[in-house]
């Protein structure tokens, strides 16, 4: 039995592990350490994998199911939600980007038609790297990750007509008819998605869950990713293309859910074994040999893409660094190139050396690419500051048109409007307290202002916008944005500008709460551990911990900066089970404290059935349950009393036992 496939397996798996965990060590991205494990594994590396066909194949399964995950992952009906970033701003990007990288490569090519599939080549970004880097980050949902992630959807989605343009480019299909062949497929393709999305595939997977068989649902999800890999195949089109593409069929369904959990177990492992499988290619020789030529082709690359990048995002009306921001995660070359480069290869387009010059380049800069994201914030915030960039911003004036309304005081600031901001703006407008809103989707601004919505478009981040919000007379700033580093910027800019407005700040992970206190935030609140309190809240509260101790527990965890949850002693047991809630009827403990103004008084004396309508059906005293006590009966320090009534009742009755007037 031949063992040679599961040993390559086995080495790749277990030299990337040792890789990674050295390179964590030093706070390393992970991807940067596949690409150094596949180098140092490869032929021209330690040479412990010699087979370059094999490589070549654990190349094409890598991507295969990795461009399935990202395709799962992707939805069309969310890209309507940024149509202009998909629509204008992808296709400036990916023409701008192909145009320049033509002029550019041509004097060293002499060559149009492999000059233009250069730039088809420079033109992608990596889907797989930036989407992982943003979840990594939190900054999925920001400005700047949906903006990077609608693009690289769009240029994904390009791939179609740019694999079916290869063989034209070639020479080997250039008449007429082969031209409206060519269009005839890529519009094929196109509807088959259409209307595998709509109609075929849930119909599929639906008859599939009704048998209940986990078995048979996963094997018919991995039957759609190989089946439509191999159509797209049949076509003319990379087994990868069509693992993307069934990808995005099954996103649209009702299923897509349970297909991404079925999947995310092995989503890492895919991208893992593609960026090794990449990292394996590379000739070491080759790229000690053109270093200096090398690193003048990955600045330019990196330079012209964020130029362009830049330029596509600001035309569609972002701020300065929001578009900055965007292009630092757009700069990098894409995991179809190598698809694209490989087609390439076989139809003639370029050579060998020009081959392996695109995969060093390529590789480089992934390498760099979780930097640059790292990095982005910091350059994007101080490029923005700088007076040479005033005059493209003047390019976009529709923030600056939207003027805050002069003598407006003692108001709320919300930045950001999403489901959190949305809630506190409806509560304040109910509550007749004046506030106004800051948001960056244009389409969202401009719907919440005809409903009379005091909303505006602009950059939070830009002391100027919120200058005009009106920061020096405000009262309170609310931050509710997903983005971290623009909440540390807005967080510090208001504090400066403002010492006596009172921040309170929505963020996701407990992590971030030292730094914005530092930074000048009164309240931060991390969704993580108010999740956590009203889980435990609910529990305690079905177990009938009194009211008053569960809300002394939950002030005292959130009054230590939310550190994490201590172990919390009660001291008393619950009723017993056969206690039984009643359907409508609202039951609630109380512990009697030493300055609780109940303790020495009987229930004749606080008349609590008379004047609230609650009754008190049993008292727990020294561990004992004493039901149904007389109206003499006297309370005392460490009594918990159980109430029963309905809901208004009852808190009427704990108010009273509270104040005993």
């Amino acid at each position: 039995m031949d063992l040679g496939f599961l040993k390559t397996l086995v080495i790749i798996f277990g030299v990337s592990a040792s890789v990674i965990f050295l390179l964590h060590k030093l706070r390393v991205p992970s991807i940067v350490g596949f690409l150094t494990a596949g180098v140092l594994l490869g032929p021209h590396g330690f040479g412990l994998i010699r087979d370059i066909q094999q490589v070549e194949l654990l190349a094409e399964i890598g991507v295969i199911l990795l461009l399935f995950a990202v395709g799962l992952e992707t939805s069309l009906k969310n890209l309507k939600r940024i149509h202009s970033a998909v629509l204008i701003g992808g296709l400036s990007q990916l023409l701008l980007t192909l145009l320049a990288t033509t002029v550019i490569v041509y004097p060293l090519l002499q060559k149009w038609n492999t000059s233009f599939f250069a730039g088809f080549l420079v033109s992608t970004s990596s889907t797989a790297i930036v989407m992982k880097m943003l979840f990594d980050r939190g900054e999925i949902d920001s400005p700047h990750g949906r903006l990077s992630i609608g693009i690289q959807i769009f240029q994904d989605l390009c791939v179609v007509p740019l694999m079916l343009l290869i063989p034209l480019l070639a020479g080997n299909k250039g008449s007429p008819v082969e031209l409206l062949w060519t269009l005839f497929k890529s519009a094929t393709i196109i509807s088959i998605v259409i209307f595998g999305a709509k109609w075929l595939v849930p119909n599929i997977l639906h008859q599939i869950v009704h048998t209940r068989s986990r078995e048979l649902f996963v094997i018919a999800i991995i039957l759609l990713c190989l089946g439509t890999a191999l159509f797209t195949s049949s076509l003319g089109l990379s087994l990868a293309l069509g693992a993307f593409l069934a990808g995005l069929v099954i996103s649209e369904s009702e299923y897509a859910y349970q297909a991404i959990s079925d999947i995310l177990p092995f989503k890492d492992s895919f991208s893992g074994l593609f960026f090794v499988s990449v990292g394996m290619l590379i000739n070491l020789t080759f790229l000690y040999e053109n270093m200096l030529i090398l690193i003048l082709a990955v600045a330019i690359i990196l330079l012209l893409k964020t130029f362009t990048g830049f330029f596509s995002v600001h035309l569609i009306g972002h701020p300065l660094r929001v578009s900055l921001q965007t292009a630092l995660h757009l700069a990098q070359i894409g995991e179809f190139s190598f698809v694209l480069a490989v087609a390439g290869k076989s139809a003639g387009l370029i050579s060998e050396s020009h081959y392996q010059f695109f995969l060093s380049a390529s590789v480089i800069t992934m390498i760099l690419t979780p930097f640059l994201i790292q990095a982005s914030p910091s350059i994007s915030t101080w490029m923005s500051s700088k007076k040479l960039l005033d005059r493209l911003d003047r390019m976009r004036k529709r923030s600056e048109k939207e003027i805050f309304l002069p003598g407006r005081e003692d108001h709320v600031i919300i930045i950001g409007f999403g489901l959190n901001g949305k809630n506190l703006a409806e509560v304040l407008r109910e509550t007749s307290i004046p506030h106004v809103v800051l948001d960056l989707n244009n389409e969202t601004v401009r719907e919440m202002r005809k409903r009379g919505e005091p909303i505006f478009y602009g950059d939070g981040a830009r002391p100027e916008i919120l200058h005009k919000l009106g920061l020096s007379t405000a009262r309170m700033l609310v931050i509710v944005i997903s983005d971290p580093a623009s909440t540390r910027r807005i967080v510090q800019l208001a504090r400066k500008e403002n010492p006596r407005i009172y921040i309170i700040v929505r963020t996701r992970y407990i992590a971030e709460v030292e730094d914005l206190l530092q930074l000048g935030a009164n309240e931060v609140i991390p969704e993580e551990f108010e999740t956590s309190i009203e889980i435990f809240a609910k529990v305690l509260h079905r177990y009938q911990v009194p009211r008053n101790l569960l809300f002394d527990q939950i002030e005292r965890i959130r009054s230590g900066s939310y550190e994490a949850l201590r172990r919390v002693e009660l001291p008393v047991k619950s009723l017993p089970e056969k206690c039984e809630i009643i359907t409508d009827i609202e039951t609630e403990t109380y512990l009697i404290g030493e300055q609780t103004p109940a303790a020495g008084h009987t229930i004749r004396d606080l008349k609590i059935r008379s004047r609230t309508g609650a009754t008190v059906i049993a008292v727990r005293r020294d561990g004992e349950i004493l039901p149904s006590p007389d109206p003499d009966f006297v309370f005392k320090t460490g009594d918990i009393v159980y109430l029963i009534g309905e809901k208004e009742k009852v808190l009427r009755a704990i108010e009273l036992i509270e104040s005993s007037s």
